[in-house]
This record gives C-alpha cells, sequence and structure tokens, in this order.
C-alpha cells in the first residue's frame, strides 16, 4: 500500500470517491460508494466497528490472515448480536510460533473458506463505518496486501487506532522529577496492558472476536477519559 500523506487523507469522502471510480473490482467500488463520514461529523453520531485479523506472521508480504473478528458498536452501545468471526484459509503456511500465540491449529482450518468467499460480506460489514483497529499496521496492511494479491488491488480506509491514540496520552502524559530521575520506562500499550489502566476486565488475548470487543470497549474509554462524545471524528481518523 502507498504512503498516503496527511494533507490527502483529511477529506476522506472525497478520497473515497475517487477511489470508487479507480476501482476495477465491483466489490471494492461498492464499499467506496457508501463512502465514509463528514470530518467534521462528531464521534456521538458515529457507527463505528472494531476489526481485529489474527495472521500467520507480522509481515504483511510474507503472511496472512487466518481470523477475522468484528463488532459494531456507537459510544454508548456495542452491538454483541451482529459480532462477526471466520476462520480463514491462509496463503501461507502455519508456523509453529505463530501456533503457540494465537492457538488457531490446520483443524480450526480445516473447511475454512479463503478470504475472497466472505469478502463481499466482511466489506458489507465494514462499509459506511469507521472501522477501529488496535495497531493499524496490522488489520490495514495485511488487508491490503491480501486483495492485492488475490485479485491485484489493494484497499483503503480511515481507521481510528486506539494503540496510537494510547500513545498520545502516554506522551502527553506529565513526568514528575522522580520519573525523569529514575529513567522510568514508558507505559506498555499492547492492548491487554491498556485496558488495565482503564480498569477494563481481563480477556485472553488473540482472540480475533475478543480483541475486537477488548478494542471497542478500550476507544469507549478512551474517548470518556481523553475526548468527548462532541469531537469530530477528523481528530482520531487516520
Amino acid at each position: 500500500m502507498r504512503n498516503i500523506t496527511n494533507q490527502e487523507v483529511l477529506n476522506w469522502e472525497a478520497f473515497l470517491q475517487i477511489k470508487a471510480k479507480e476501482s476495477k473490482d465491483k466489490r471494492l467500488t461498492n464499499f467506496y460508494d457508501v463512502g465514509t463520514y463528514h470530518a467534521e461529523t462528531l464521534l456521538k453520531d458515529i457507527e463505528f466497528v472494531a476489526l481485529d485479523f489474527e495472521t500467520t506472521g507480522l509481515d504483511a508480504d510474507q503472511n496472512s490472515i487466518i481470523s477475522i473478528g468484528l463488532v459494531p458498536f456507537t459510544l454508548n452501545r456495542i452491538a454483541l448480536r451482529h459480532a462477526k468471526h471466520w476462520f480463514v484459509t491462509p496463503e501461507d503456511k502455519l508456523q509453529e510460533n505463530s501456533i503457540i500465540i494465537h492457538g488457531i491449529t490446520h483443524s480450526d482450518l480445516k473447511g475454512a473458506p479463503d478470504l475472497l468467499r466472505i469478502l463481499e460480506q466482511l466489506l458489507d460489514e465494514l462499509a459506511g463505518k469507521i472501522v477501529v483497529v488496535h495497531y493499524r499496521r496490522i488489520e490495514r496492511d495485511f488487508f491490503d496486501a491480501a486483495l492485492r494479491s488475490l485479485i491485484n488491488e489493494g484497499i483503503v480506509f480511515p481507521v481510528v487506532d486506539t494503540m496510537q491514540i494510547e500513545a498520545e496520552v502516554q506522551q502527553n502524559k506529565p513526568k514528575g522529577f522522580l520519573d525523569w530521575f529514575k529513567h522510568k520506562r514508558p507505559e506498555s500499550i499492547r492492548l491487554g496492558s491498556t485496558r488495565i489502566r482503564y480498569n477494563l476486565p481481563t480477556y485472553p488475548p488473540h482472540d480475533a472476536l475478543t480483541d475486537a470487543i477488548a478494542t471497542a470497549e478500550l476507544l469507549q474509554a478512551q474517548i470518556y477519559h481523553h475526548y468527548s462524545a462532541e469531537t469530530p471524528i477528523k481528530k482520531l481518523w487516520i
């Protein structure tokens, strides 16, 4: 996926309209045609969808998606009844070290569809909503790389990254004299560690659906503590 400057993405509405005209795949054209929110839309008026991938590794160009979880939500409610989860046949092979992390085995993936079989349904779930992730280099980069491999066309869409929000929160935190003197290490911004700081419950990690729900809850908490329902989406999306 090519680099996109901040100037280009400030108007996501216009950018997705351009992508709809450029796209050669009907599924992507339909996705882009739905569009997105105006940059000034307030967070209280937005429908989000938290998205999480489990993958065979961390390199989007070499590894692939094996599990997808998503859940729609707003600032006030998480729609668990509309949550979705899929196992996906990977384009590369499962590696032992990744199985240890996410616990997804060959038997879990037996009979699983490839990404193309669920692509239209997945895009329908995301279309028109603001996608929320914890570390966008996984979900956005892996999705883009997978589609480039499968249909010779990538994908781009605005996201809210709860990991980046937390990185900025920690960076802007005032540091006391003892913190400087002791060279206190920065707080972890991994999903589980970050949730603990907001007194959110501990969930088992590395399950796509559970992590999507955890990410939705985290964004709700971050907005409550550091922003407001009246904040425009342009302050958070990337």
